[in-house]
C-alpha cells in the first residue's frame, strides 16, 4: 500500500496515521478486567481486511452496511471499512425495535448488517422476510454461532477476505469521491418516520478539521466512546476525529460502567449529552449537601471563586491578582479533588451537545473548575452548527459560528447555516430535502437569537411552539431547563397547545429522590409524596417569578416512572419524543384541565 492516496478521506486519513504513528495507541478496550491496545498499525489493517472481507461477499460501491450495537471496535472498524469498500455505513440504535430496525435497514437496501449480540440478531432476524435485499448478517465478537448460511462470526466474516488481493482495496478507495457518499445518519424521528442524512466524504474531512480550530487537538488526546455510535456527534469524536488527529479511544464497557471507565481512562475530552452532565450534577450536588463545618465554608468558597474566574474569563478579560491567587488556591483545596473524583482531573476540553443544558449546571461545574463548552448542531450539519471555544462561555448561549459556517437566522427567527458540513439532502427523500435546504442555506427548524457578537442564544423548536387558546406561542424548551434545575427532576414536559394554560408533566430521577426521601423519612411511592410535590411545586413557582403570564404554568403532574428508550419516549440521545409522551399520559393530562 505504497504511495499517497488522491482523494482526502477518512480512511485514507487512517491509512496516513498507520504510517505516520505506526507504533502509538489508536483504541482500547477492556477483556477480562484489562485494558488492551491496538496500534494504529493494527487498526489500519483491521479496516484494510475488513473492507476485502466485504468485497469478497459481493459488497459494491454504493451500497450500504448497516450496523447495530454498543460502541465496540468492531463497530469502528465495519463502518470505516464499508466507507473504504466505497459504501456508506448506516448505524441503527440498540433501543430500536425490529421494526424500527426492519425500516432503516430496508430503506437503506443493506446487504450486509452487522450486530452486537443475540438480541440485537434477534431483531434482524424477526423481520428478515421483510429485508429482500439482506445477505449477509455478521456478529461481533463473542456471539454463539447460529446454524445459518448467511450468519457468520466475526472472524468468519475476517477470513473472507484473504483471497482478495490489496490491489482491490485500494482501487475502492481510489475510486472515492469527495463529494459522494461517505454515511448516513438517520434521524432519531422524533416529529415522524426517520430520514437518512446523506453526509459526503467533504462534510466528514471538513468538520474533522475544522474541529481543531475550535481547540488544538494533538494524538496525545484521550476519550472515552460511550454514546450511540449511530449519532453524527459520537462518531465525530470516536471515528473521524479520532482518525485525523491520530488520538486514542477507549471503548467504555457498557452504560452501567461508564463512570468507572472515565476514572480509569482519565480522558482529556469528553462530550456528554446533558442527561449525563445532570447526573454528575446530582451527585457532585449531593456529596456537598453532605458536608458540614469548615468543609463546607471551604467548599462553598471554592466554588464561588471558581464561578467569578470563568466569568471574567468568558467576558474575555483576565481576572485580577486577588481572583488569580484565589483560583489557585481552590484548585489545590477542592476543584482538584472534586474532578479526580468525577475522572476529570486531566479532561482540558469538556463538551455538551444534542440538547440544551440548563445556565445553573454550566456554572455549577464552572464553580469546579470544569467549564463545559457547548455545541450546537444537528445531523444535517455534520454535528456542529456553533461552538463555544477558547474558555468564551458566554452563559446562556450556545456560542458563536463553527469555524468556517454562517449562521444567520430567518424573519421568523429559524436558525439558518451555511458551510462544508452542511449535508447532501435526504437519502430518497427530495420532498424534505427541498424544504431543508434552499439556496445552499441549512434550514435547522430551531428557533434562535444572534447578539451582536454573533453569539446564538436557541430560544425553541418550530414544530415544538405551543400556541395556547389565546393565541400566545410559548417555547417550552427553557421552560422545561428551569424546572429541571431542581435535582429530583429528570425531565419535564410543558403541555399546553390549544388549551387555556399550561401544565407540565414531571417524572422523578431514582438516586436523588432516594437520597431525599432517606433524608426526610419518607416512605411509600415518591409520585405519590406530599413533600416532594412540595419541593417541584417550589421550583415551579420560582420559575412562574420569572415568565410572563403567558408562560406559567398552573398545574402539574408526577409521574409514576421515568420516561425510557425502550417505550419510544425518548431518543437514543435522551431527546424526549413529545408526541408518544402526550399519548402515552394523556388522561394525566386531561386530568390537569379539569375544572
Amino acid at each position: 500500500m505504497e504511495g499517497p492516496l488522491a482523494v482526502d478521506t477518512i480512511p485514507a486519513r487512517l491509512l496516513r496515521r498507520a504510517e505516520e504513528i505506526p507504533g502509538k495507541t489508536a483504541y482500547r478496550e477492556k477483556v477480562d478486567g484489562e485494558w488492551l491496545s491496538v496500534s494504529w498499525a493494527g487498526y489500519a489493517d483491521e479496516v484494510r481486511r475488513a473492507a476485502k472481507a466485504l468485497i469478497a461477499l459481493g459488497f459494491e460501491p454504493a451500497q450500504h452496511v448497516a450496523i447495530l450495537g454498543f460502541n465496540r471496535p468492531e463497530w469502528v472498524i465495519m463502518d470505516v471499512a464499508c466507507m473504504a469498500a466505497g459504501g456508506s455505513p448506516v448505524g441503527v440504535y440498540t433501543t430500536n425495535s425490529p421494526d424500527e430496525v426492519r425500516y432503516i435497514t430496508a430503506h437503506s437496501a443493506a446487504p450486509v448488517v452487522l450486530v452486537e449480540n443475540a438480541d440485537q440478531l434477534d431483531k434482524v432476524l424477526a423481520r428478515r422476510e421483510d429485508l429482500p435485499d439482506l445477505r449477509w448478517i455478521v456478529t461481533m465478537r463473542g456471539v454463539t454461532p447460529r446454524e445459518d448460511p448467511a450468519i457468520m462470526t466475526w472472524e468468519e466474516f475476517m477470513a473472507r477476505g484473504e483471497g482478495v488481493p490489496d490491489e482491490a482495496f485500494l482501487e475502492r478507495m481510489e475510486g472515492l469521491e469527495p463529494n459522494g457518499l461517505a454515511t448516513l445518519i438517520y434521524t432519531s424521528g422524533t416529529t415522524g418516520p426517520p430520514k437518512g442524512v446523506m453526509l459526503t466524504h467533504h462534510n466528514l474531512t471538513w468538520s474533522s478539521d475544522a474541529a481543531g480550530l475550535v481547540t488544538p487537538l494533538t494524538s496525545d488526546e484521550r476519550i472515552v466512546s460511550y454514546l450511540p455510535l449511530s449519532h453524527i456527534a459520537e462518531q465525530m469524536f470516536t471515528i473521524h476525529g479520532a482518525i485525523t488527529y491520530g488520538y486514542s479511544v477507549s471503548y467504555a464497557e457498557s452504560i452501567e460502567k461508564v463512570a468507572d471507565n472515565i476514572k480509569e481512562v482519565r480522558p482529556t475530552l469528553f462530550f456528554a449529552v446533558p442527561r449525563v452532565w445532570e447526573k454528575f450534577y446530582g451527585g457532585v450536588a449531593a456529596r456537598l449537601a453532605e458536608a458540614s463545618g469548615p468543609k463546607a465554608v471551604v467548599a462553598s468558597w471554592a466554588q464561588r471563586v471558581g464561578r467569578r474566574y470563568w466569568a471574567r474569563r468568558s467576558e474575555g478579560a483576565e481576572p485580577g491578582a486577588l481572583l488569580a491567587f484565589g483560583y489557585r488556591l481552590a484548585g489545590r483545596l477542592v476543584h482538584a479533588k472534586v474532578k479526580e473524583a468525577l475522572g476529570m482531573d486531566e479532561c482540558r476540553f469538556a463538551v455538551s451537545g444534542a440538547a440544551p443544558l440548563s445556565r445553573e449546571i454550566v456554572e455549577f461545574f464552572c464553580g469546579f473548575d470544569l467549564p463545559i463548552h457547548e455545541v450546537y448542531g444537528q445531523s444535517e450539519g455534520s454535528g456542529p452548527t456553533t461552538f463555544v471555544r477558547n474558555g468564551r462561555l458566554r452563559f446562556g448561549t450556545v456560542g458563536p459560528a463553527f469555524p468556517g459556517c454562517e449562521v444567520t437566522t430567518a424573519e421568523d427567527g429559524e436558525v439558518l447555516l451555511r458551510g462544508g458540513n452542511v449535508f447532501a439532502g435526504y437519502y430518497k427523500n427530495p420532498e424534505a430535502t427541498a424544504e431543508t435546504l434552499v439556496d445552499g442555506w441549512l434550514y435547522s427548524g430551531d428557533l434562535g437569537e444572534l447578539d451582536g457578537d454573533g453569539f446564538l442564544t436557541i430560544t425553541g423548536r418550530k414544530k415544538d411552539i405551543i400556541i395556547t387558546a389565546g393565541g400566545k406561542n410559548i417555547a417550552p424548551q427553557n421552560i422545561e431547563g428551569a424546572i429541571k434545575e431542581n435535582l429530583l427532576v429528570s425531565e419535564a414536559v410543558v403541555v399546553g397547545d390549544l388549551r387555556r394554560y399550561l401544565t407540565a408533566l414531571v417524572t422523578l430521577d431514582a438516586e436523588a429522590v432516594a437520597a431525599f426521601a432517606e433524608r426526610r423519612g419518607i416512605d411509600g411511592p415518591p409520585h405519590e409524596s406530599p413533600e416532594i410535590e412540595a419541593e417541584i411545586q417550589a421550583t415551579i413557582d420560582d420559575v412562574n417569578g420569572r415568565s410572563s403570564r403567558a408562560a406559567q404554568i398552573k398545574r402539574f403532574t408526577i409521574l409514576p416512572r421515568e420516561l425510557t428508550v425502550e417505550d419510544g419516549e425518548l431518543t437514543g440521545t435522551l431527546k424526549v419524543k413529545r408526541a408518544v409522551v402526550m399519548h402515552h399520559f394523556a388522561d394525566a393530562i386531561e386530568a390537569m384541565y379539569v375544572e
